[in-house]
């Protein structure tokens, strides 16, 4: 059994469909604000290993939006608790260029070292909402190659495709091996 320390269950619910073996742990911990995901990880995982025996994982993801210069990337949680989707396809409304990503860095705790896993998935800001599943932006992205938004697919369709869902065959291709 893995530790999976999020307060997000909809993230854990995701990633359980793809590694069954986790067990989520939801902590209060400081997160810094820094310029990428993979230093937030960094500290995450460094802070987190002074009060959680043995190895656990954490997850942190993002929103880059190509017309806003990348905006809200690190930020895309506070973002979309401030400004939501409305505020996000109200920045968008005279934008051509709707280009964007996710992604999604794992970090893992594992017999004392830290590792990394991520995953991308490129795609656009629809021009408003659609679809009631998933959570977050998933109601405004759509991945490439698709015509529907997150919001639209199962979680099986999504983690097929998602910045999550490649990160999390990651890890499970990481535990079947070390594990």
């Amino acid at each position: 059994m893995f530790k999976l320390v999020t307060h997000n269950k909809n993230k854990y619910e995701e990633m359980k469909k793809i590694i069954s073996d986790l067990e989520m742990v939801s902590m209060e911990y400081a997160e810094i604000q820094a310029d990428t995901l993979e230093e937030v990880i960094d500290f995450s995982l460094d802070t987190l290993s002074t009060v959680i025996e043995g190895n656990f994982i954490i997850d942190d993801s993002g929103l880059f939006i190509d017309a806003l210069g990348g905006f809200p990337g690190v930020y895309s949680a506070y973002v979309f608790k401030t400004i939501g989707n409305e505020g996000i396809l109200k920045l968008m409304t005279s934008e051509s260029n709707r280009r964007a990503y996710f992604k999604t860095v794992i970090g893992i705790r594992f017999n004392g070292i830290n590792y990394k896993l991520v995953g991308i998935c490129h795609g656009t800001i629809s021009t408003k909402e659609s679809g009631n599943n998933g959570f977050g932006y998933d109601p405004i992205f759509v991945p490439e190659g698709y015509t529907k938004s997150f919001a639209e697919m199962s979680t099986e369709e999504k983690n097929k495709v998602s910045h999550r869902g490649k990160a999390v065959r990651k890890l499970a291709a990481f535990l079947e091996r070390f594990a």
